[in-house]
């Protein structure tokens, strides 16, 4: 198995970007609400280290702590539906060329 360092060098640069734009986000978040890096180190149940990483979009903080920043902003629900199945346009367009496909071979 890769080892979670190697996932992380590799990768793509789209995903860095939105990682690094989620944690700039984040970090406005905090000050917007006049929190400071400790409270919500605290609040987290990290350091605070680890909290300026997460703020930097730094892939090797876990995304459990992503998704709790997320939640302590109020903005865990669009969390829950990214990967929802019903908006998966590449695999709903497979599943239809393959019904096209047994569709053609049961009226030949």
């Amino acid at each position: 198995m890769p080892s979670s360092a190697a996932a992380v060098q590799s990768l793509p640069s789209a995903v860095a970007s939105a990682l690094k734009r989620l944690g700039t986000d984040l970090a406005i978040a905090r000050k917007r609400r006049k929190q400071s890096l400790r409270d919500w180190a605290v609040r987290l149940n990290v350091s605070v280290p680890t909290l300026m990483k997460m703020e930097k979009g730094d892939p090797s903080v876990s995304m459990g702590v992503y998704a709790t920043a997320l939640w302590m902003i109020q903005r865990q629900e669009p969390l829950a539906a990214l990967a929802n199945p019903a908006h998966d346009l590449a695999a709903l367009e497979g599943e239809v060329q393959a019904a096209s496909r047994r569709g053609a071979k049961s009226h030949a």
